[in-house]
């Protein structure tokens, strides 16, 4: 029994690292992808959160720290320090002019645009791998399921 529950153990581990490797290669794409558009990896990640905001809505600093895992005074500051490479405007919001609402330069718009097109590039070239990686880690888990390892 032990040593069963070392190999289930074993290859649980095994296909989560190659998940998260997968992961990480994406990431590191992304990463070198924004610093050669001259923008940091985290500024790149707020414009596709303030881009991707819902339809018709501006993207709020609460809002953007949600989405980025971020306490709400480092938002503030990364907001800020992409405001001054010219790559998003804060604005008031005119329903509650307490807060302020981040939107797209022109700018900040056109390195969107650019580097949108080369991820999804790079995901059609490492999205496979990367789907087969997770759903590795899937079957894994759903066989030790079957075998009433629930972890």
């Amino acid at each position: 029994m032990a040593t069963k529950k070392r190999a289930n153990g074993d290859v649980k581990l095994r296909e989560q690292a190659e998940f998260r490797y997968q992961l990480r290669r994406f990431l590191s794409f992304s990463e070198s992808a924004a610093e050669r558009c001259g923008v940091p990896a985290q500024q790149y990640q707020l414009l596709q959160v303030v881009g991707a905001a819902p339809m018709g809505e501006s993207a709020s600093i609460t809002y953007v720290a949600e989405r980025m895992l971020l306490r709400h005074h480092s938002a503030v500051e990364l907001v800020d320090r992409a405001q001054r490479a010219d790559l998003v405007r804060r604005v008031a919001d005119p329903e509650d002019h307490r807060r302020s609402l981040v939107e797209l330069t022109p700018r900040g718009a056109g390195v969107l645009r650019d580097l949108l097109a080369e991820h999804i590039d790079e995901l059609q070239r490492l999205g496979p791998e990367l789907v087969r990686a997770l759903q590795r880690l899937a079957d894994v888990r759903d066989a030790l399921k079957g075998d009433g390892e629930s972890r």
